[in-house]
């Protein structure tokens, strides 16, 4: 007999005792990640760690893959807001910080290495980690549009690849060089992202052969 496919994990909002249940896997796939990374994650040791039954993890998550794709739909909607310093330099430098701070941290940096490297060999990893980005980027936006509004960057400035500029140098260095990421670095991809931005890079026509 064929067993009925588990439902997508992050598409409901379960209340009362499912959503301790939730929030105890979630927590204990997070402390698994941390530790060990997503290859060696196992779905018993989830359940135990969770306090629950194997029946319930299997059930409802199916894999390690569905673990970590309800995990970063949590923690996208987990995240801290976006800022509303009263400039764009005052927003960018917040985000950048909020990226930068949580990379650095030893127990979510080694999440985000698991998160990626899951990402690396499974499609469907690939795109829950897509789904996060867009999910905070999508939180970021209103700062850039308040800066066009103000005059800090060309109307029209495409939010998303600002914010993209800002964080893509602190990602290069934490998963590709793994070079050391201080706040003079996080200062410097603010300053440069926002300097492309005045100069109309990210507005339309910005970009020309």
């Amino acid at each position: 007999m064929t067993e009925s496919r588990p439902a997508t994990p992050g598409t409901t909002r379960p209340g009362g005792r499912t959503a301790k249940v939730r929030r105890a896997v979630l927590d204990a796939t997070l402390d698994a990640l941390a530790d060990t990374g997503f290859h060696a994650l196992n779905m018993d040791r989830i359940a135990a760690g969770a306090g629950v039954g194997k029946t319930t993890v299997y059930r409802r998550w199916g894999s390690p893959v569905g673990l970590v794709t309800d995990l970063l739909h949590d923690m996208a909607e987990q995240s801290l807001p976006a800022s509303d310093t009263g400039t764009l330099t005052g927003d960018l430098r917040a985000n950048a910080e909020l990226v930068r701070a949580t990379l650095v941290d030893p127990r979510m940096g080694a999440v985000f290495r698991a998160v990626i490297a899951a990402a690396a060999c499974d499609e469907e990893c690939a795109r829950a980690l897509a789904d996060f980005y867009r999910t905070r980027l999508a939180e970021w936006a209103p700062v850039v549009t308040r800066g066009a509004a103000r005059g800090e960057v060309p109307a029209g400035t495409d939010p998303v690849e600002l914010l993209r500029a800002v964080s893509a140098p602190l990602y290069y260095r934490f998963a590709v060089t793994r070079e050391e990421l201080d706040a003079a670095v996080a200062e410097r991809a603010v300053t440069a992202a926002l300097a492309a931005a005045r100069d109309g890079v990210f507005a339309p026509g910005g970009v020309r052969e």
